[in-house]
């Protein structure tokens, strides 16, 4: 297994519960706290393309910001969508793990164990 890593909010208890799944696996991952150090486009944009997902998919939408920023608006591009996530962290859904060029979310916990 190659390097691990996990964009991780402390306080989300399916965060803390996939962080602890690794660990069981014996798995030290690379913390991220996506919070404080956001993805970049480019690399919010190559998770989207592991996860197979368009970035609305990846979006939290009960976030006030979803609605401040009226991100629901069918005109808005991928890459203003990305822009929005990086600009905004909590927006993102969480946890998305890392491993061996795939990636997944941890909702359940137990997801990430395809990618392991």
């Amino acid at each position: 297994m190659g390097k691990v890593r996990i964009f991780h909010h402390p306080r989300c208890s399916k965060s803390r519960a996939t962080l602890a799944l690794l660990e069981e696996r014996g798995l030290r991952p690379e913390i991220v706290d996506y919070l404080s150090t956001p993805p970049g486009a480019a690399e919010l944009s190559a998770i989207l393309d592991r996860l197979g997902m368009q970035p609305r998919e990846l979006m939290r939408r009960d976030e006030p910001e979803y609605r401040e920023l009226d991100l629901d608006r069918p005109t808005l591009s991928r890459d203003a969508l990305i822009a929005a996530m990086v600009a905004h962290p909590r927006l993102i859904q969480r946890p998305i793990v890392l491993a061996d060029g795939k990636a997944a979310i941890g909702r359940p916990p137990e997801a990430v164990l395809e990618i392991l």
